[in-house]
């Protein structure tokens, strides 16, 4: 049995152990506040950076400036990684998220306290007009709101389209769009076991102003996060080429 297999097993073995024992240990405290919530998780979000780096060699850098106030960031989603290093590094993250995970032990509650938004895959734009709708009149808690343009977990060197969703939020919003970029899936990828040692990267990249047509935002997101994951990727020493070729 290759040993970085092994090392990757007990690293998610005592990863989603921790994540039952922090979250049982922070979670009275969490009930009451909302900011308890968020320093549970932002705790666990550390402990996942720092074990990974002893157990399997693999580092994380957050690069760029790390937006606050009320922004909508759209990110490159490749593997549970990128959750880790959004929700750690932002000042109040909230994702948008699949409705099926409420129902998860303990990270659902904690994902509803911090104001996490569920929504059903089937009725995503009735779920993101009323979310926009409960964002403007202060319904919902303020924070970075995160919201993967693509819907779900990209492979890298994968192509798939950006869902006009986002844009409905941003102009619905009339807020900032940060956008971020990754290449986190090199290194932890969306199924299987094994974890590389490297550096995995979250950057967020300059600010998308409001006020932009569908066509321009649409068109400035996707370019700007590609890009960049594309570069992050092969700086990890991804062969982009190779997989575009075998496409």
């Amino acid at each position: 049995m290759p040993i970085q297999w092994l090392r990757s097993l007990i690293f998610i073995i005592q990863m989603y152990a921790m994540m039952a024992l922090m979250g049982l240990f922070f979670f009275l405290p969490a009930l009451a506040s909302r900011r308890a919530a968020i320093f549970g998780m932002k705790v666990y979000c550390g402990w996942v950076r720092l074990s990974a780096w002893i157990l399997v060699g693999l580092r994380t850098e957050v690069r760029g400036t790390i937006p606050d106030g009320e922004v909508i960031v759209a990110s490159k989603h490749q593997s549970f990684l990128d959750i880790i290093l959004l929700m750690g590094s932002l000042p109040a993250g909230k994702f948008i998220m699949k409705r099926e995970l409420i129902y998860a032990p303990i990270l659902g509650q904690y994902a509803l306290r911090i104001g996490c938004i569920p929504v059903n895959r089937g009725k995503r734009g009735k779920a993101i007009k009323k979310m926009a709708d409960d964002v403007k009149s202060g319904r919902q808690m303020p924070g970075q709101l995160i919201i993967y343009p693509q819907g779900t977990r990209i492979a890298p060197g994968v192509s798939a389209p950006y869902k006009v969703g986002t844009f409905v939020l941003y102009d619905q919003l009339g807020q900032t769009c940060v956008p971020a970029a990754t290449n986190v899936g090199v290194f932890w990828p969306k199924r299987g076991i094994l974890r590389k040692p490297g550096i995995a990267v979250i950057e967020f990249l300059e600010p998308i102003n409001a006020g932009l047509s569908q066509t321009d935002f649409m068109n400035t997101l996707e370019q700007t996060v590609e890009k960049r994951s594309n570069e992050l990727m092969v700086e990890a020493g991804f062969n982009l080429d190779a997989v575009h070729s075998n496409a």
